[in-house]
């Protein structure tokens, strides 16, 4: 039984909610067993085609919860370390999902919750929400979620914000680009039906396949294996069966079969 996230289908999308709204949907193990454990069922499931992340109430993630935190200052370092790999899986997993994702940051989002968004191919935040990375004030790092969280913004502004902890808004997260939209609180709903609405018009598989092709690029040189690479992965996609309805759909002026939405988003 689900204790600490709810879990939506809506047609094509996976809604996933941090469901603790009374500690500020910080995660605990319980939590990050759940989230990591849905997200990989959902990963194999080729009925759901994008998924949504948020939270419960007016917060978004206060990253780890210290109580739960707590119970690891007495443990070992083995323990530690397992614990550590648990929360790295959950990253991970997030981060190389093959579906698009979406954060629907409704409030702040500290530590660990700015891992949580910036492993989320989009994100979208409300206005007048707070940021921060917060560890070094407890006397421990963001060494988890560090990989994902500069590849967002980039090692000069990780190094600014990992060493003052220093809260930030929305639109300087925009401006770093830890988000990507900052939208009215009112208006946050219909801004992520409205990129929702454009995921689904696209074929799934060109959509995983673009997910593969931008972690297989990161940091590589522009050499020719680069250019046999990239040249294969369009030729394979051309030549399969979605591929071809795509381009079929186009030339006969319709609706390929995987876009049921209307497409005026």
């Amino acid at each position: 039984m689900i204790q600490s996230l709810s879990f939506a289908q809506r047609g094509d999308v996976a809604e996933l909610t941090l469901d603790r709204p009374n500690v500020h949907n910080a995660f605990d193990d319980v939590l990050i067993a759940e989230l990591t454990a849905t997200l990989q069922r959902l990963d194999g499931d080729p009925s759901i085609r994008a998924v949504v992340l948020t939270g419960r109430g007016n917060t978004f993630s206060a990253g780890a919860d210290l109580h739960w935190m707590r119970g690891m200052i007495g443990a070992s370092t083995e323990a530690n370390r397992a614990d550590s790999l648990r929360l790295a899986t959950l990253l991970r997993t997030l981060n190389f999902l093959s579906k698009p994702t979406l954060a629907r940051v409704n409030g702040s989002a500290y530590g660990g919750g700015v891992g949580l968004l910036a492993c989320c191919d989009i994100a979208i935040g409300v206005e007048g929400t707070k940021f921060a990375l917060t560890e070094v004030k407890l006397g421990i790092v963001p060494a988890v979620v560090s990989p994902y969280v500069m590849e967002k913004i980039g090692p000069g502004h990780m190094r600014r914000y990992a060493l003052t902890a220093e809260r930030f808004d929305a639109d300087e997260a925009r401006r770093i680009g830890l988000v990507d939209d900052v939208v009215d609180a009112d208006d946050l709903d219909s801004h992520a039906e409205k990129l929702i609405a454009m995921l689904l018009q696209n074929g799934p598989a060109a959509m995983t396949a673009i997910k593969q092709l931008i972690f297989s690029l990161q940091g590589r040189p522009f050499d020719q294996s680069v250019v046999r690479e990239t040249a294969e992965g369009i030729a394979r996609i051309r030549a399969s069966d979605e591929g071809k309805e795509g381009i079929s759909a186009f030339l006969e002026k319709r609706r390929p079969a995987w876009d049921r939405e209307p497409n005026d988003v």
